[in-house]
């Protein structure tokens, strides 16, 4: 920030240090103590690391779960449980898979809590063991958490084992399902990978339409240097663009280097 001051009839700009928001210091004082604590963590023996991670996971999982339980603890106090005898088993463990989910704050803390931690402490030994986090070790984390939940939460009938196994399976199916549908939305195509010098040359020159014909011809980046006219003409760009094109090429210090030395 610059203050103005007044100095004998002169007007004398004075420097000021700007002030910074209050939230932003204490995000990145929080992000920089998370990756310390990150980088300590990873240096411990395979049974501290994981012993942490999943405890974390746990106390993070049965404040989710408490906050739920506290939203649903009226839908879960409308459930009575009715006379045994009165239902046959399907129906029993509908109503037990409905009174799992509908819990109190306490019910729910317990239940998130045994997910998460399970599926925390899985993933870092997982992670430890094979060098890679992956869909493998993702779906057998998820598995593993799903599986657990069903055997704390009590859903599902008589037959627990079982289960347990199906909703490991259901659980591991998702977790799958949506770590290959992250990894398709987080990394770019390869193609574009390969025309980023391409595209940040045509965006510059206002000539972003013309990047299709450059995929068209297969024009990548390593080809800049190689351009020509009759190479720019035969994916059908127009006269006055590939003049833009071809100057530029000649002005870029680093691709008219490139062009000397294949010359």
């Amino acid at each position: 920030m610059v203050r103005i001051e007044e100095k004998q009839g002169t007007m004398v700009p004075s420097s000021m240090p700007e002030q910074q928001n209050p939230l932003q210091q204490l995000q990145a004082k929080f992000k920089e103590v998370e990756n310390g604590f990150r980088a300590w963590l990873s240096k411990q023996p395979l049974p501290v690391e994981a012993t942490v991670v999943t405890t974390t996971g746990a106390a993070q999982g049965a404040a989710i779960g408490a906050l739920m339980g506290t939203l649903t603890n009226d839908i879960s106090s409308s459930f009575q449980t009715p006379p045994q005898a009165s239902l046959n088993p399907q129906a029993m463990a509908s109503f037990k898979q409905a009174q799992a989910l509908s819990g109190g704050p306490l019910v729910q803390a317990r239940n998130f809590a045994v997910m998460t931690g399970v599926n925390a402490g899985i993933s870092c030994v997982m992670k430890r063991l094979r060098g890679k986090e992956d869909v493998q070790s993702s779906m057998a984390a998820a598995f593993g958490s799903g599986a657990m939940f069903s055997l704390v939460s009590g859903m599902g009938g008589p037959n627990q084992a079982a289960n347990a196994v199906t909703s490991g399976l259901f659980f591991a199916l998702v977790q799958g399902g949506l770590f290959q549908l992250g990894q398709k939305f987080s990394q770019p195509p390869v193609e574009d990978v390969n025309y980023y010098k391409t595209r940040s040359m045509l965006n510059s020159l206002g000539l972003q339409n013309y990047e299709k014909n450059f995929k068209k011809g297969l024009l990548t980046d390593s080809t800049l240097p190689l351009l020509t006219d009759s190479a720019l003409r035969d994916v059908k760009i127009p006269p006055g663009p590939r003049l833009l094109i071809l100057d530029h090429i000649q002005r870029d210090p680093v691709l008219k280097e490139k062009q000397g030395h294949r010359g």
